[in-house]
């Protein structure tokens, strides 16, 4: 069986407001054919998203200009908990696709890093709920009154659920909803989104975002003709990477994963983990891949 990839890239983002290199900061790593066809590692720490996004973008036109399709993990969540686009009244059917444009709207991010995550927080806050509620989490000095440093109170059931369908799969994952402190993934998908956006639109049908746009499916050659890139949702902490003398974690981790997916593909075994976990509801099924999308591997 024929390999699904030449390329797997994985990116380890960061929400960082200020340039920041080294340990918690933005990892690229690219596992790669070289000239003789073997399996070579490269990875690179821009300082700040617009170098990372550059950075990516170079990287995926390279790997098309050579007919080389690229998986693409992004380490944080490309769809939010089923019900926010409708409870944002957000125009449009494909509602990942409408949190999507709504996001881009919203979100400032500049060359130096600063953005204004928190704000965007506060007022999808003040649009769902009038108050700091269900997003939470920030520097005391960027608190306002519809975003808090503490979460104000658990999510009942009349509320936008707190985790995914993927985050209470992954055991473990933080929910979205978090925009601060260890472990939070939410700051990182309000600044992550709008990129991964502008990268795929510049690309068009050639890139395509799993399982939105490919179906809950084992994908097959035949699923992938004419796309040069699938983007897809990963959680590094799915395998133990061991960092090498030196190496951050980060860097081991995004290495670790790329050669997990490579050694899937080389088996012939890749494909098949791009369909829904066994046992999944119908619901569950329905909600990934119409808004809340899903870890690839969870």
């Amino acid at each position: 069986m024929s390999r699904l990839f030449s390329a797997y890239v994985i990116v380890d983002w960061s929400a960082a407001a200020k340039p920041t290199t080294g340990a918690d900061s933005i990892w690229i790593g690219v596992l790669k054919r070289d000239v003789r066809f073997r399996l070579t590692f490269e990875s690179y720490n821009p300082a700040t998203r617009g170098e990372a996004e550059t950075r990516l973008a170079a990287i995926l036109d390279d790997l098309k200009k050579r007919n080389e399709r690229a998986l693409v993990g992004f380490d944080f969540p490309l769809g939010f908990p089923r019900g926010l686009s409708a409870a944002l009244s957000l125009p449009g059917e494909v509602r990942w696709r409408a949190v999507w444009d709504q996001l881009a709207k919203m979100v400032k991010d500049k060359a130096d890093n600063t953005n204004n995550r928190f704000g965007v927080g506060s007022e999808i806050n003040r649009r769902l709920t009038g108050g700091p509620f269900p997003f939470w989490g920030c520097p005391p000095k960027d608190a306002l009154t519809t975003l808090q440093p503490k979460r104000p109170r658990e999510h009942g059931p009349d509320d936008l659920p707190e985790f995914r369908y993927a985050d209470e799969a992954a055991k473990g994952a933080h929910s979205i909803w978090k925009l601060y402190y260890n472990g939070s993934v939410g700051g990182q998908a309000i600044v992550g989104i709008p990129a991964v956006r502008r990268l795929k639109d510049a690309r068009g049908e050639t890139v395509r975002v799993w399982p939105f746009e490919t179906g809950f499916k084992t994908l097959t050659e035949a699923d992938l003709d004419g796309v040069a890139t699938v983007v897809a949702e990963v959680y590094p902490s799915l395998i133990k990477a061991v960092p090498a003398a030196g190496e951050v974690k980060d860097l081991a981790q995004v290495r670790g994963l790329a050669e997990h997916f490579a050694k899937l593909d080389e088996a012939g075994k890749l494909g098949a983990i791009f369909e829904a976990p066994k046992g999944l509801s119908e619901d569950a099924v329905v909600a990934a891949e119409t808004e809340e999308g899903w870890i690839l591997g969870a």
